[in-house]
């Protein structure tokens, strides 16, 4: 007979081991929710932190001391396979979000500084830094992949840097987006060639190429015939059951399965996820993927820049501080004077070039992917790779004070060269910039679409149910699935840069959870919602609209016109007195909505600062919960 003690005794001491293993994943949640916050106050991007946080936990930081002093063994990352394990992950939902978030309309309006700027900058970069390489005496191929990963800049920096400056609708804004759209598209390419490359099958180059071509020619045709056959009615039949959970489950199976198919090819995951991306651009499931995988891109990529911060030596740094710096600012002056030079021939201002060459300079993320696989394969001796990765690493760094450098040169730009500058081409603004956002496209917001399309006003619908959507997206309405009041919904279809939102939902709870989530995030946007009735007018005036339309109102003043052109009165006056009879319903509501509350138009100047927080506090919203909600 099992003595009891020593039994539980070998259960407690392989709980604690089976506990050990999820050490580097706690470890990871805790420094997310330290860093995430902590750089967001300090309006810094987090990415950073993370790579710092790699840098401390990792075997080059407290790792190095760990035998010394034990008790920091569990303030330590120590199993690096588990953590690049789930990096790769990062990368791969990084790709599928960059494949999602293209579309032809885009990259229609920008492709002259795309397909113009953007492939001068890379392939001038990449031929200056490996010709460099080649004459350091560096093998030609090697030389051409670090040139290649050197080349690319910071999506997941620079972009969230200009957000957070309110600059990427500027000029310089629009510029950087199209080089760094363009080098995100050659990622994926390269990711290929660094896999044919590598193969050690003994025989020759071209055979090689030729096969692994025709394989992956073969992988692609498959995926793509599977994915447009088959993706949008598996979302139809998920979405029709109203469930996120089997929504958010439904993304995550078309991400893993498609990479694992294309890994299964030959070609690499990170491909077969952008193919997926690029698939399910074009359907009306697109911003509700985007809002369901976000958070995951963001977790995993949080996971990523830790195992780019662990592989950093603070040791090389120390020892060689002069020749770091060095590398590092001769890569920002490679790549910025490639842009000035690109920016001169694609006949842009000096003051959007300069802005665009300091963003654009700095190494970025796809560096440690691409440097690492070439690497991993011996197409990159190990010395070379690793100088590489200190300096991307460091020009990294140094983004936000480099973004912050350019504002200041765009700022101080005189009259006269703005008045220069005016008669040159400037970028052409986003598509998705300034357009009308409708939160429910049923009769009530197809008539708005229709109204804002005969005066040529851009715009775009969301609605929750799926045949609906489907039916108005044959019809070729702008028209998406997902739930308006989501506020990474909304931030995903514009909400930043819109030019108002309508609200059409028939469900009261719904209109105001929509309200209330649009005016969290943007406090300037003119916001038209539908009402119940006068009384549920005055609280949406309460929560900020800007007008509210009661049903009950509107169907007695039309009822009225009516009536009123039937028995004789001159069209002329009905017109008049309904319109002033509308004025005199929104001059009480408001003024109803002023006794009520007048604390609230303090909360009405919005963006200017002037409400205290007690103020700002009483004013806001008593919260509701957030239904989907039906359109009519």
């Amino acid at each position: 007979m099992t003595d009891p003690v020593q039994a539980g005794t070998q259960i407690a001491a392989e709980a604690g081991a089976h506990a050990g293993g999820y050490r580097e994943a706690i470890l990871f949640l805790v420094t997310a929710g330290i860093v995430v916050p902590l750089f967001h106050r300090l309006r810094v991007s987090p990415v950073l932190g993370f790579i710092g946080a790699g840098a401390l936990l990792g075997p080059f930081g407290l790792g190095r001391f760990a035998e010394t002093y034990p008790w920091l063994a569990p303030f330590t990352i120590g199993n690096r396979a588990e953590i690049a394990h789930l990096a790769e992950f990062g990368v791969i939902f990084l790709m599928f979000m960059i494949g999602i978030e293209l579309s032809w309309e885009r990259l229609r309006v920008l492709r002259r500084l795309v397909f113009g700027l953007g492939a001068i900058q890379v392939i001038a970069s990449a031929a200056l830094i490996a010709a460099i390489l080649v004459a350091l005496d560096q093998p030609v191929a090697g030389a051409v992949l670090v040139g290649l990963a050197l080349a690319l800049s910071s999506t997941a920096v620079v972009l969230p840097v200009l957000a957070e400056q309110k600059r990427l609708g500027t000029p310089a804004g629009r510029t950087s987006f199209a080089i760094l759209l363009f080098q995100d598209l050659a990622v994926a390419p390269i990711l290929f060639a660094i896999a044919v490359l590598g193969r050690k099958d003994g025989g020759d180059l071209g055979g090689a190429l030729a096969l692994a071509l025709g394989q992956a020619a073969v992988a692609l045709v498959v995926i793509v015939v599977a994915g447009r056959v088959a993706l949008r009615p598996l979302f139809h039949l998920v979405a029709r059951t109203r469930s996120p959970e089997l929504f958010m489950a439904a993304c995550l199976l078309v991400i893993v399965a498609t990479a694992l198919v294309a890994a299964g090819s030959g070609l690499s995951m990170t491909l077969g996820a952008f193919i997926a991306g690029l698939l399910l651009a074009e359907t009306e499931y697109r911003r509700a993927i985007e809002a369901t995988i976000d958070p995951f891109k963001g977790l995993l990529l949080g996971v990523f820049f830790v195992s780019v911060g662990m592989n950093l030596d603070p040791a090389q740094l120390v020892s060689a501080p002069g020749a770091i710096l060095g590398l590092s600012v001769g890569l920002l002056v490679i790549k910025g004077a490639v842009v000035l030079a690109g920016a001169r021939i694609m006949k842009l201002s000096r003051s959007v070039a300069l802005e665009t060459a300091l963003l654009i300079g700095p190494g970025g993320e796809f560096a440690f992917v691409l440097i690492g696989g070439a690497m991993a394969t011996g197409l990159v001796p190990e010395p070379v790779g690793g100088a590489a990765l200190i300096v991307t690493t460091v020009t990294m760094i140094a983004i936000p004070g480099l973004a912050a450098l350019a504002r200041r040169i765009g700022g101080r730009v005189s009259r006269e060269q703005l008045a220069r500058e005016r008669a040159e081409p400037l970028p052409e603004p986003d598509p998705q910039e300034n357009r009308v956002i409708i939160a429910g496209y049923g009769r009530v917001g197809r008539l708005v679409g229709e109204m804002l399309k005969r005066h040529d006003i851009p715009y775009i619908a969301l609605d929750s149910d799926p045949a609906r959507v489907a039916e108005q997206r044959r019809l070729g309405s702008p028209v998406y699935f997902g739930d308006s009041a989501n506020a990474e919904m909304l931030l995903r279809c514009g909400v930043a840069t819109a030019r108002a939102l309508v609200v059409t939902l028939d469900n009261s709870r719904a209109v105001e959870a929509v309200v209330q989530a649009a005016r969290a995030e943007r406090r300037d946007l003119t916001i038209v919602a539908r009402a119940r009735d006068a009384r549920h007018a005055t609280q949406l005036y309460e929560m900020g609209v800007d007008d509210a339309v009661p049903e009950t109102i509107e169907a007695s003043l039309q009822l009225s016109e009516a009536v009123l052109v039937d028995v004789g009165v001159p069209m002329g006056h009905v017109i008049a007195s309904i319109h002033d009879r509308r004025d005199e319903f929104r001059t009480m509501l408001k003024r109803k909505e002023a006794e009520a509350r007048p604390v609230f138009r303090a909360r009405r100047t919005v963006g200017k600062g002037r409400e205290t927080p007690s103020e700002a506090k009483a004013a806001e919203p008593a919260p509701h919960p957030r239904p989907l909600g039906k359109s009519a």
